[in-house]
């Protein structure tokens, strides 16, 4: 995880103090990279202790939809305890449904990306095109003086991309994404991980990953992002018959916390150990010896399935998290 302390590093020396709506100072600098080969590790922090159960908890809740704190409570992770319950701006929501609700973050979009069409009422082709293709006639709309009919279906885009990677292992388009303008309002946080890219190498049969980050708490988010992001690489291989490659990490605004000041600097000062493996339960089909296509695994998947081997790290280190 040298990397990782080494963009620390660089955001201390190139960094600007900014505010933001937290109304904690950042010292924050745009555009970073950082990039894994998983065939050499797993990319855990080691100058701290890393929640590594608490991540996991939070990437099942994203593959299971989750919408409520209270979700992801019960799989280990209490991260969003305080966005849904004590960000005074999404207690004013008029969109809040009550304690502990999210709205439809994160993972309510990776399963469920709600999609509408509105088409003319006499487009008879395009109306069974469409419900050909999975959407559900709603009913009739007046849209700009014409007689329309509104269609829908909810989108499993994780789901899309483990079939694209199994039938066109060499498409460039097997993508997910969070960041749906139509909803962010309702939602306690919009996604600041928010573009995943599944890039396969049928040839020697890896797969990697991209993955975009528009703003990234580099104390606390980075950890966690990148546990979520190489688990869930290694998860996807194992469904689609795949090895983990590469994970690249691109990070749009990258700060630290004027309150996050003090643990990173220690982290600094402390030397990382090697990288650790990732286990995954061998409960988990892999297509690769079975031959068998079980994509339901993304939702019957428990953070009990995932564990880290040889994980060496310092003394465990704390700071608030900005809401």
């Amino acid at each position: 995880m040298q990397a990782y302390l080494d963009l620390v590093q660089s955001i201390f020396d190139q960094g600007a103090w900014q505010d933001n709506r937290t109304g904690v100072r950042t010292l924050s600098l745009p555009g970073a990279c950082l990039r894994f080969d998983l065939q050499r590790g797993f990319p855990a922090v080691t100058t701290k202790r890393l929640a590594f159960k608490s991540a996991i908890g939070e990437l099942v809740g994203f593959l299971r939809g989750a919408d409520s704190a209270a979700d992801f409570r019960q799989l280990g992770c209490r991260v969003w305890d305080q966005n849904a319950n004590e960000n005074q701006a999404w207690l004013d929501s008029p969109w809040r449904d009550g304690a502990d609700d999210l709205g439809p973050v994160y993972g309510v979009q990776w399963r469920q990306w709600p999609a509408y069409k509105v088409l003319p009422a006499d487009a008879l082709a395009r109306i069974q095109a469409a419900q050909a293709a999975g959407y559900r006639l709603i009913g009739p709309v007046r849209d700009q003086d014409q007689d329309c009919v509104l269609l829908y279906k909810a989108v499993d885009q994780l789901r899309r991309c483990l079939d694209t990677l199994l039938h066109d292992p060499g498409s460039r388009r097997i993508l997910f994404h969070g960041w749906n303008w139509a909803q962010l309002e309702e939602m306690a946080l919009p996604p600041c991980h928010l573009l995943y890219q599944f890039l396969a190498n049928p040839g020697t049969r890896e797969l990697s990953m991209c993955l975009y980050v528009r703003s990234n708490d580099v104390g606390l988010g980075t950890p966690f992002n990148l546990t979520e992001g190489a688990a869930l690489v290694h998860l996807v291989a194992r469904l689609t018959g795949y090895k983990p490659r590469w994970l690249t990490y691109f990070i749009g605004d990258a700060h630290i916390y004027e309150t996050h000041v003090g643990m990173l600097r220690e982290q600094l000062r402390r030397t990382p150990y090697p990288a650790p493996q990732l286990l995954l339960s061998e409960r988990i089909p892999a297509y690769a010896q079975t031959g068998r296509f079980e994509p339901d695994w993304l939702e019957k998947v428990e953070p009990s399935d995932f564990s880290l081997d040889g994980y060496q790290h310092h003394p465990p280190l704390t700071a608030p998290m900005a809401v």
